[in-house]
């Protein structure tokens, strides 16, 4: 329930819908799209990703000398967590022929596709598997299926919604692979939503220019990813899966390919040897890490893991200046800040409108444009409405939808989100949602080619982990097909590699390699990554916590 001081406010939404309904019956621009100048101006002016301090030098590894986002920087100039003399790797605890380092949907698409090209693998999974982004994503997947599409139109959509910073052939590979993806889905068990004729049901999202966003209502990434877990559930003998073990260091050999990884059980606080002939990071992103101080729509173990481990390893990473924040996070109530309002919400009609009611950008820019137009609209303008916190946001007309679609196209395609608001007595088909952006996606990550390979042989990354695919700016649903077009690319490529390697001798020599570096740039800190979980600890505690902890060890 929305606290009295916002009812004004509400009341001028009401007052002003009409209106705006009417010019989208009259088929006009309600709010035309920015020009491409306007685009710049306002990305520079209000975007995170583009203020002096959200960047700093990172001074050792792979990428030193390159302005990357400062938290990011914070936890590669990290110690590891494990000590490299102590650990014996003549006899390793486990032998496979593929590491799979996370339990998402690029790690499980990874190892069925393995699994069908003659590898077995092992799944190391910080939580359970499916506890990744890829089970929260709830809009919808592209893939250029319709007739009036094609996978050029796609990756054109693509490479624009990137500011033309992709690598041109993974976006090709993403694009092209796309229609195939769809329907190996199906094939498998997902029941996407379709029209009374059995043709796909699609709908427009930022940045796109045909329909082309496939969908489970908005539960597309639970529905996409029970299916890939009962897939890999299916195949003890072919695909192990170790939960709640993660991977926190990866195993090199004397050749300087990769040959497995170092796992932790966070039950027992043992550490187990893994040796892979090849190994696939599929960790996913790092919004746990609150870039900029951010709420965040990520699940609880997204601490950007990957990233350091194959850092530390020398694998290059890219485009780790940006940050993809979602312009619609809940701002309210205050106990769900940051959960994500899917982009669906704007593509079926939805429209973001400031404290007077009035709509102020174009509904479906791209996500940054859109993200910093709310930003503007807040925080320049003074058009946004604060929570009792303090935490800022704009409208979100979603009874709009149910007028424009019909009564029940609310209850009918969005019932994870009418169910989650309802729960605090607010009913979406009467009321619009108070949302701003929510730090949401890793635009960057490891360098990885068409075949999901890095720099380091025997080493490939998949899903949110990897970088270059997406530019500086990743489009609505492009990470759901990303995570199952690389992932079944890395199984693939990962099962050919491992049929003619022979792995060397086991070393950890990069860990202490990388400590030296951390000295040698004279680097104090007492960090640790991976970071494994996020900490809430207020700082206050936090400290009363560590005096107790040393006055108790020096008694």
């Amino acid at each position: 329930m929305y606290p009295e001081y916002m009812r004004d406010s509400l009341k001028l939404v009401d007052e002003t819908r009409q209106k705006r309904l009417e010019l989208e019956k009259s088929g006009k621009p309600v709010f035309a799209p920015m020009t491409a100048e306007e685009r710049d101006d306002v990305l520079n002016k209000f975007h995170p990703d583009y203020k002096k301090e959200s960047r700093r030098v990172v001074h050792i590894g792979p990428n030193k000398g390159e302005e990357i986002t400062t938290e990011v920087a914070d936890i590669l100039e990290s110690h590891s967590r494990i000590r490299a003399e102590l650990f014996n790797l003549d006899k390793p605890d486990y032998e496979t022929d593929i590491l799979i380092v996370g339990g998402g949907g690029a790690g499980c698409a990874a190892a069925i596709i393995a699994m069908q090209n003659g590898a077995k693998s092992i799944i190391s999974t910080k939580l359970r598997m499916g506890d990744a982004n890829s089970m929260m994503s709830q809009g919808g997947m592209q893939a250029a299926v319709p007739a009036k599409d094609s996978p050029t139109r796609h990756y054109l959509d693509a490479m624009g919604g990137g500011h033309f910073d992709n690598k041109p052939d993974l976006v090709r590979a993403m694009t092209e692979d796309g229609p195939e993806v769809v329907k190996w889905l199906e094939d498998l068990g997902v029941v996407w939503d379709k029209n009374p004729d059995h043709s796909m049901y699609v709908l427009h999202g930022g940045g796109t220019s045909r329909k082309r966003m496939h969908s489970c209502r908005d539960y597309t990434g639970a529905i996409i990813m029970r299916t890939l877990m009962d897939e890999v559930r299916n195949h003890p003998d072919e695909i192990t899966v170790l939960e709640f073990m993660p991977t926190v260091e990866l195993i090199m050999d004397k050749k300087g390919h990769c040959a497995g990884g170092v796992l932790y059980n966070m039950e027992t606080e043992e550490y187990f040897m893994v040796r892979a002939k090849a190994t696939i990071i599929a960790t996913g992103g790092y919004g746990r890490l609150h870039i900029r101080g951010f709420d965040t729509t990520n699940h609880y173990g997204a601490t950007g893991d990957g990233l350091i481990m194959a850092y530390r390893a020398g694998a290059k990473l890219m485009y780790m200046d940006s940050v993809q924040y979602h312009p619609t996070g809940a701002s309210f109530p205050e106990q769900i800040a940051g959960f994500l309002i899917t982009e669906k919400i704007r593509g079926a009609g939805g429209q973001p409108l400031n404290r007077h009611g009035e709509l102020f950008v174009f509904p479906r820019e791209p996500r940054d444009v859109e993200s910093a137009a709310f930003i503007r609209e807040c925080l320049e303008r003074h058009n946004g409405i604060q929570t009792p916190s303090g935490r800022w946001g704009v409208w979100l007309d979603s009874p709009l939808i149910d007028i424009i679609q019909g009564a029940g196209y609310l209850y009918k395609n969005f019932p994870a989100m009418v169910r989650q608001f309802i729960r605090y007595q607010i009913d979406i088909t009467k009321e619009p949602m108070l949302v701003y952006p929510s730090l949401h996606y890793q635009n960057g990550g490891v360098e990885i080619n068409a075949k999901c390979e890095s720099n380091i042989p025997g080493l490939y990354v998949a899903g949110e982990a990897s970088g270059g695919v997406h530019g500086r700016n990743r489009l609505m649903g492009n990470s759901v097909l990303d995570y199952n077009v690389f992932g079944r690319r890395a199984g693939k490529y990962a099962a050919e590699y491992t049929k003619h390697v022979k792995l060397d001798k086991l070393s950890l020599k990069h860990i202490t390699a990388y400590e030296n570096e951390l000295k040698k740039a004279r680097i104090k800190t007492d960090r640790m990554a991976p970071v494994l979980l996020p900490s809430y600890t207020p700082e206050d505690v936090r400290k009363r916590q560590l005096t107790a902890h040393y006055e108790g060890t020096l008694r």
